[in-house]
């Protein structure tokens, strides 16, 4: 399958203090389109398309153990590698799903020095032990969060726990076929599926004719191109953030629109899968401002702010969660945090809804 190639996001090189990984951003210019590294890496592909095909095949067929838990179960994955938005996506639908009367839980694998048993995140975990997502997830919702490796036995301590819950939202498992699910969403962004081949030729961990429910794309404009490339009935979501926070106090706001045309020296940095899509965000508010790119998850335990000439530096709410947890960054003045929140079409939600309430009981 011939696909578009997407421009590729927007973003300054990354400073000294933080550096990007070079076979990083070299896999990820190369995915975007079908060059002489991506086509060389390509008959790897094709091994990888095979095993994993395989893997699905056999927990459909029952060959591979699958558990189905006694609540529905909805997974918010991607097959792009990386950062798409599903944080935003699943805070977004534990709220759609409670305002239908529904007590909706999450789990979620963890990140970092997490060591894979089943665990709750309480609102003063630390982000380090039970991963950044999974702490902001918990903070945003209110709902109940356990993480662990083991999706199926995360489900179970959450149910045990917290028996009230009558759905479950998996945050990121859509490769983890170990546990059943009622719904699959899969999300998508503007890159759509690069170059349309799997790893490591290409970005995509699953074929995009892979079977789902629904199909979301994080974009600001959902064109005829981009709707071919992902396939199915795509609806668009889209991420707004209106105004920035003081780290040391959030309580202290300011609109980003007012920003503008006041002669400050303002910095944005992210530490997410795909910082360029902050930034263009930032950029359409009317913002000036010097980008600082970060890798996924970064711990700031470097201080990269230390040598950062600005007044206001802007961070995501996913890296303000480590950050007010650092001492030396927690008081810092210049820092802002952005919060996002997911906007969809309300008859996305009514599907949604209406497909849980239909599930059969395990």
């Amino acid at each position: 399958m011939s696909t578009p190639t997407p421009p590729a996001p927007e973003s300054a090189p990354a400073p000294a203090s933080a550096p990007a990984s070079s076979l990083e951003a070299t896999l990820s210019a190369a995915w975007l389109k079908r060059g002489p590294l991506a086509c060389a890496l390509y008959p790897v592909s094709l091994l990888f398309r095979a095993l994993s095909g395989i893997r699905a095949l056999l927990y459909r067929a029952g060959l591979k153990k699958s558990v189905r838990l006694p609540v529905p179960v909805i997974v918010v994955g991607n097959i792009f590698i990386g950062g798409t938005g599903k944080t935003p996506l699943t805070i977004w639908l534990a709220g759609t799903l409670r305002a239908a009367g529904f007590t909706p839980g999450v789990i979620s694998r963890g990140f970092g020095g997490f060591d894979g048993a089943a665990r709750e995140v309480g609102a003063d975990a630390l982000a380090s032990d039970v991963g950044d997502e999974p702490l902001l997830i918990a903070r945003r919702t209110g709902c109940p969060v356990v993480v662990g490796r083991r999706r199926a036995e995360a489900g179970r301590a959450l149910l045990a726990a917290h028996p009230a819950v009558d759905v479950l939202i998996a945050d990121d498992g859509l490769q983890h076929y170990a546990l059943k699910r009622d719904i699959e969403i899969v999300l998508f962004d503007g890159r759509g599926v690069g170059n349309g081949w799997l790893l490591p030729a290409g970005p995509l961990r699953e074929a995009p004719s892979r079977r789902r429910d629904f199909t979301i794309v994080n974009t600001p404009q959902l064109d005829a191109q981009l709707r071919a490339a992902v396939g199915g009935v795509p609806f668009r979501m889209h991420l707004a953030g209106h105004y920035a926070e003081r780290l040391v106090n959030r309580a202290e706001r300011v609109a980003i629109g007012a920003l503008n045309g006041q002669g400050r020296r303002i910095a944005a940095a992210a530490g997410i899968g795909n910082p360029g899509r902050f930034f263009a965000m930032l950029r359409s508010a009317g913002l000036a401002f010097n980008e600082l790119a970060l890798p996924d998850h970064h711990d700031f335990l470097d201080d990269p702010f230390a040598h950062i000439d600005a007044e206001m530096i802007l961070i995501t709410e996913k890296d303000a969660v480590k950050c007010g947890q650092i001492e030396y960054l927690k008081n810092d003045p210049r820092l802002w945090v952005v919060p996002v929140t997911a906007q969809l079409d309300a008859a996305l939600a009514e599907q949604i809804v209406e497909k849980c309430r239909g599930c059969p009981p395990a």
